[in-house]
């Protein structure tokens, strides 16, 4: 299993809800908040979501 770091890059304004509520659920708040996670499924469809305001680096 592959880990993941995911970067909040741009701001959530003006963003759907659903959107806002994908980043919250991915503990992203602000610019530059980081996370790491294990890539699975699940986390692919999230980030698909919210590929424009943030970055995937795998570990």
């Amino acid at each position: 299993m592959e880990k993941v770091l995911v970067t909040l890059v741009k701001s959530p304004n003006g963003c759907l809800a659903k959107q806002k509520a994908t980043l919250k659920a991915l503990g992203l708040h602000k610019i530059g908040n980081k996370n790491e996670f294990v890539e699975s499924d699940t986390l692919k469809g999230q980030l698909f979501i919210v590929k424009h305001l943030v970055k995937v680096e795998k570990i």
